[in-house]
């Protein structure tokens, strides 16, 4: 755990001082792949050992599968980042000296979240969420311009409201727990052995505010309204740590409550809550995916609809629907980190987010253009593509509970949302290019991240080693049966 958590802050500090980008990039690529390579050791170990306590740090196989998905995207969007900041800096888009700046904000956002998962004092998960928030700002407005510094105020302003629900929530928790429990401590550990004890009203209420809270941060609607406008500004690699990570590690914050407030309160009202705020997400995500101009908003908004369906599966519940929500987390990081990246070659060739204005993306981008068209087939859940997978099981998960009206709500949604993309992606892919458009390579350092997460998206995380042990595992905590 000290490893993982050591690895970001030795690169932070090691790149800062490295005025070469590219020489920085390549640091940087090279200690996320040794992250990679730590995580997947480190899950395979809690496999063997179920979970791991050491003073404020606790793993499980909750947090394993996190930290493994966390370095997985970290790694991808390290690589992507060494030509697009290079790009960025030929440009003149930023300055020579700013790249040190991005290294350092990478790997501190990246330490805060790895940080989110591996702590056990539920007010230090508060702290470290916050830590999210403030190392992704600065990334959010990196460029500096009106539109990105205003995309970063309004995402602190709307992040910070939330998390000051989520600590009342958190302030309610540690009142029953010391009241009722006996026990003076904020660790989630603890908090499950005198789950028992605990006055169910308060903490029903209690997790309102933490759902709400941590709601925000995750991109549920309707708290959502901060997360266009940060993916429609943020540097493409973290548009994709944004989407992909960010938003499933505060998911990870309220799913730790969720359990607890299963265990006093049973798995009823926190069902009753995913389901709403899940089938909400997913409406109005659907609504603005077909009316987007700007082809990173409209990724922002895929997010939001693949975030209320994360929570569906968690509502829906049991040993299926907490396994198709956990699988679902690991697919849509993988399927939108790759989206953004690609979307990041389409804004530079054509220099314009306005979709209207692209047209012949497959053919002005021969590597990166054929992608995207695939691309956007997965994230619409077209089979044999990972989310089609878990999109399904979670479907299947809310047959077996008889929720047949969400069920067919949810089946609606999806192919409004899907109609949305295909049409969307096709505009920006086919068609004649603009004249003025020249055709350009795609760089093999940015191929090889394509590459690499192009693998999750057509075969999930089953590549690796014990992947589904891991899974089942994560989702029997999530439903409290380990």
């Amino acid at each position: 755990m000290y490893l993982i958590l050591a690895i970001p802050l030795a690169i932070a500090l090691a790149v800062f001082f490295i005025p070469s980008s590219k020489v920085a990039g390549a640091l940087n690529a090279f200690g996320y792949g040794l992250e990679l390579i730590a995580s997947v050791w480190f899950a395979r170990y809690i496999l063997a050992n179920k979970h791991i306590a050491d003073g404020m740090l606790y793993s499980d196989a909750l947090s394993g599968l996190f930290v493994l998905l966390i370095s997985i995207i970290t790694f991808a969007s390290a690589l992507y980042s060494i030509p697009f900041i290079e790009r960025d800096v030929q440009s003149k888009k930023i300055s020579q000296r700013q790249p040190r700046t991005y290294y350092l904000l990478f790997n501190l956002f990246s330490f805060s979240m790895y940080l989110v998962v591996l702590v056990n004092n539920l007010g230090f998960l508060w702290i470290a969420i916050e830590m999210t928030t403030l190392a992704s700002a600065f990334l959010v407005g990196f460029y500096n311009n009106k539109h990105s510094v205003e995309a970063a105020w309004k995402y602190i302003i709307i992040c910070s409201v939330g998390i000051s629900l989520a600590l009342l929530g958190t302030i309610l928790f540690y009142f029953t727990v010391s009241h009722n429990g006996a026990m003076h401590s904020l660790n989630w550990s603890d908090f499950i052995s005198v789950a028992s004890k605990l006055d169910k009203n308060v903490v029903k209420i209690a997790f309102l505010f933490i759902l709400v809270g941590y709601g925000t941060k995750a991109g549920l609607a309707p708290m959502h309204t901060w997360l266009p406008d940060a993916h429609s500004q943020a540097l493409a690699p973290i548009s994709a740590l944004l989407s992909g990570v960010l938003l499933t590690t505060s998911l990870y914050a309220i799913i730790r409550f969720a359990v607890i407030t299963n265990a006093v309160a049973g798995p009823a009202y926190t069902s009753h809550l995913f389901i709403f705020f899940g089938l909400i997400s997913i409406a109005v995500a659907a609504a603005f995916i077909l009316v987007q101009k700007d082809i990173k908003r409209l990724l922002a908004y895929s997010s939001i609809e693949h975030i209320g369906i994360i929570a569906l599966g968690l509502g829906f519940g049991g040993s299926i629907g907490c396994y198709g929500a956990l699988l679902h987390v690991f697919n849509h990081a993988a399927t939108k980190a790759l989206m953004f990246f690609t979307a990041g070659d389409i804004t530079h060739l054509y220099n314009t987010h306005n979709m209207r204005k692209i047209r012949g993306a497959a053919s002005a981008l021969p590597f990166g253009g054929p992608i995207t068209v695939l691309a956007a087939f997965a994230l619409g859940g077209t089979p044999p593509f990972s989310l089609f997978f878990s999109e399904v099981i979670i479907l299947y998960a809310g047959f077996v509970r008889g929720a047949y009206a969400a069920g067919a709500f949810y089946i609606a949604l999806l192919a409004v949302v899907f109609g949305g993309l295909i049409y969307h992606f096709a505009q920006i892919s086919f068609g004649k290019k603009p004249e003025h458009i020249v055709a350009a390579g795609t760089p093999a350092i940015a191929k090889s991240a394509f590459i690499f997460l192009f693998v999750f998206v057509c075969f999930s995380g089953f590549i690796f080693p014990d992947f589904h042990a891991l899974l089942k595992a994560a989702a029997g905590i999530v439903q409290g049966t380990r």
